[in-house]
C-alpha cells in the first residue's frame, strides 16, 4: 500500500474502502479533479501525441469464407493488433440493450451498487471495483467496473446477479460467442493450425468475462486517465464502445496514439497477450488507453476471452515447426493472471513474465 497525504487517504477511504467508487465521488458534486486522479504531465495524452490521419482497419465480416476477409483479419492482427468488424451478426438491438443496461446499473443508488462491491457481492461471479489496482497506484483511474464471469459454472449463480442488467449481459455474451469462435478459427488457421475443430476452440473459450466499464463525466478529463496504457491478458478481446469516443491504441511507431472512432454496430477486436505468446509474436497485443469525457458519462462493454486457469501458455508447435526459436517460455495462465493483477497497469511489462 502506498503512503498517501491525508486528503488522498480520505478519498481512498470513501471511493475504495467504503465501496462508493468514482461514481459515488462524482455524485457528491465535485467541481474539480482531486489530486489523487491527476496524472504527472509526462503521462498525459497530449494532442501532439495523436496521429489525426491514422486509423485501425474496419473489416466487413458478412462473408467469413471470403479469403480477402480472412487475410485482412490476420494482417490486421499482425500489424495493428486491433481492428473493427461490421456485419458480424450480433443484433444491433442486443448491442444497444447491453449498453443501456450498464447505464442502468451505474444509475442505481450507491447503496444498491455497493451490494456487488468486491467482498460484498452475493456471488464470486459478479464484482464491482474502482480503478485497476488502487492500493498500488499513485494515481487512480477515472473508472468503475462491474465484471461478470460467464463460464458455465458461473452462470449457475445467475439469480444472484444484478436484476437490472443480468439478462442483457447473458444475451450479449451468447450472441457474441459465434463471432468469437469464427475469429479464433480464422486467427488459428493464419498460424497454420490445421485442427481448428470445435474442441480446440472450446478450450480457448472456457473462461469468458464481460465487463461494464463506467467513466462518469470528468470536470478536467485532460488531467486524468480513464484507463492507463496497458495490453490485455486475454486470448482476444471484443469491445463494444458507446458513441462518446475516447479510446486510443498505440501506433506502430510505438510513440504515438490512434483514436478509435465509434462506428455504430461495430465491435472492436484486439489480440491479447495470450495470443501474442501462442503466435510467437506474429500477432500483436497492443497497448491501449481511455480518456474520460468532459460532458457525458461513458460506458464500454468488453468481453475478455480467457483460457482455463491451469492452461499452459507457450508458442504453438505449428508456429515453431519450421525451426523458429521460441520467444516465450511455458507459463501457467493463472500465474500470469495473478502477476497482472498484482500491480498497476504498466504498458506491456507483464509480457516480460513469460519472455525468454
Amino acid at each position: 500500500m502506498l503512503p498517501r497525504d491525508p486528503n488522498s487517504q480520505k478519498i481512498i477511504d470513501f471511493v475504495v474502502n467504503k465501496g462508493n467508487g468514482i461514481k459515488g465521488l462524482v455524485d457528491t458534486g465535485i467541481g474539480t479533479v482531486p489530486h489523487l486522479y491527476i496524472l504527472p504531465t509526462d503521462e498525459r495524452l497530449e494532442p501532439n501525441m495523436i496521429l489525426p490521419h491514422e486509423s485501425i482497419p474496419v473489416i466487413d465480416v458478412s462473408d467469413w469464407d471470403d479469403p480477402v476477409v480472412t487475410q485482412s483479419i490476420c494482417e490486421a492482427a499482425g500489424k495493428w493488433g486491433f481492428f473493427q468488424i461490421t456485419n458480424h451478426g450480433v443484433p444491433l438491438g442486443v448491442l444497444h440493450a447491453v449498453k443501456e443496461a450498464a447505464h442502468r446499473f451505474f444509475g442505481l443508488p450507491n447503496e444498491e451498487r455497493n451490494k456487488y462491491w468486491a467482498g460484498n457481492s452475493p456471488t464470486d461471479a459478479v464484482s464491482l471495483k474502482t480503478s485497476f489496482a488502487p492500493q498500488q497506484e499513485a494515481v487512480l483511474e477515472w473508472r468503475d467496473s462491474l465484471s461478470f464471469h460467464c463460464g458455465p459454472q458461473d452462470l449457475e449463480s445467475f439469480p444472484s446477479w444484478p436484476p437490472v442488467c443480468r439478462d442483457e449481459v447473458v444475451k450479449y455474451m451468447k450472441s457474441a460467442e459465434p463471432v468469437i469462435r469464427k475469429l479464433l478459427e480464422v486467427l488459428l488457421k493464419g498460424l497454420n493450425v490445421k485442427d481448428t475443430a470445435k474442441g480446440r476452440e472450446d478450450a480457448l473459450m472456457i473462461a469468458p468475462m464481460v465487463y461494464f466499464n463506467y467513466y462518469p463525466r470528468c470536470p478536467n478529463p485532460d488531467l486524468t486517465s480513464g484507463v492507463f496504457p496497458h495490453s490485455d491478458i486475454s486470448i482476444i478481446t471484443v469491445l463494444l464502445q458507446d458513441d462518446n469516443g475516447g479510446f486510443y491504441v498505440r501506433a506502430t511507431d510505438c510513440e504515438s496514439w490512434i483514436h478509435v472512432p465509434p462506428v455504430d454496430g461495430a465491435l472492436v477486436i484486439n489480440m491479447g497477450d495470450v495470443l501474442q505468446i501462442m503466435s510467437n509474436d506474429r500477432y500483436k497485443s497492443i497497448e491501449h488507453r481511455v480518456v474520460a469525457n468532459g460532458s457525458k458519462d461513458r460506458v464500454s462493454v468488453p468481453i475478455f476471452m480467457n483460457p482455463r486457469a491451469d492452461a499452459i501458455l507457450g508458442p504453438l508447435p505449428e508456429v515453431l515447426e519450421s525451426g523458429e526459436q521460441p520467444l516465450y517460455k511455458e507459463v501457467v495462465y493463472s500465474d500470469y493472471f495473478k502477476y497482472f493483477f498484482s500491480k498497476k497497469h504498466e504498458g506491456k511489462k507483464t509480457m516480460e513474465f513469460a519472455r525468454i
